[in-house]
């Protein structure tokens, strides 16, 4: 069994095969320090190696998902009267914290956010890397790095626009800072479902993995790497790359034992009509 005991996030295991990651510092509103952007990082990486989990809740303890950056925490380095060695140190710094946010993408497992309350600056780069998004009416967001005299700088501005597509009301938001609740982000497609409050978020959330659960892994991790993929190259490579792929992976023994048992599905429901 790995090792899931981290300092800022809370690991659990609600159904077989699902794993439930919680940002786990309530008292600071889930605010993002050092040890959490390692934490995060670190936990995805060892939830895409564990054969035990198929599929991944993301939330957040407390009273909301995340209040974004912990500020008291932002310590970049600094070579004193050099900016060009400045910039040489915070080059990697950033590549870092972007790195473990990527984690969260990179996952072989279906990752699905369960969002309450607020949701802001770095809680919209975690949300925007997941691959499925809930949340509960009492949720809002906000790119807020502009409020703070900066532009979001680990995903925000790469990712909201592919996952949205409205590029004018993407510029809005990042331009202007402003908040948008619930309804709004269910409107332009941020989230995919919006539910009454934090609990019943969280139940669809983990209802949604558990059905992803119990797919063949062969078939879930694919679909996953394929979409990322195809999302990021033509419509052609795609298909190339997926041609590439299947050549082995539909020499799994998971094909045929998951047709037979859809068959069987089929026949039973069609015996009723």
């Amino acid at each position: 069994m790995p090792n899931y005991t981290f300092e800022t996030v809370k690991v659990s295991f609600p159904a077989p095969f699902v794993a439930h990651v919680e940002l786990n510092r309530p008292k600071k509103l889930n605010a993002i320090n050092d040890a959490m952007w390692a934490d995060i990082g670190s936990v995805f990486n060892t939830l895409r190696d564990d054969p035990e989990v198929r599929a991944i809740v993301l939330s957040g303890s407390g009273r909301c998902f995340s209040s974004g950056i912990d500020l008291f925490s932002l310590n970049l380095p600094v070579v004193p009267d050099d900016a060009s060695r400045t910039a040489f140190k915070i080059r990697p710094h950033l590549k870092a914290l972007q790195d473990s946010l990527t984690a969260i993408e990179l996952c072989d497992k279906a990752v699905v956010a369960a969002i309450h309350g607020p949701c802001i600056g770095g809680g919209i780069d975690i949300t925007s890397a997941c691959d499925i998004r809930y949340a509960s009416k009492d949720a809002y967001f906000s790119v807020k790095e502009v409020d703070i005299g900066m532009a979001a700088d680990v995903g925000t501005l790469q990712r909201l626009p592919k996952v949205v597509g409205n590029i004018s009301w993407i510029r809005e938001l990042c331009l202007t800072g402003r908040n948008f609740n619930a309804d709004e982000a269910l409107t332009y497609g941020f989230i995919s479902k919006l539910l009454p409050d934090p609990e019943k978020v969280l139940a669809e959330a983990l209802a949604t993995a558990t059905l992803i659960a119990e797919k063949s892994p062969v078939a879930s991790i694919g679909t996953k790497h394929l979409l990322n993929y195809s999302r990021d190259h033509t419509v052609q490579e795609g298909l190339n790359y997926t041609m590439a792929w299947n050549m082995v992976m539909l020499t799994s023994p998971d094909l045929p034992t998951a047709a037979s048992a859809n068959m069987q599905k089929k026949k039973a429901v069609f015996a009723k009509l």
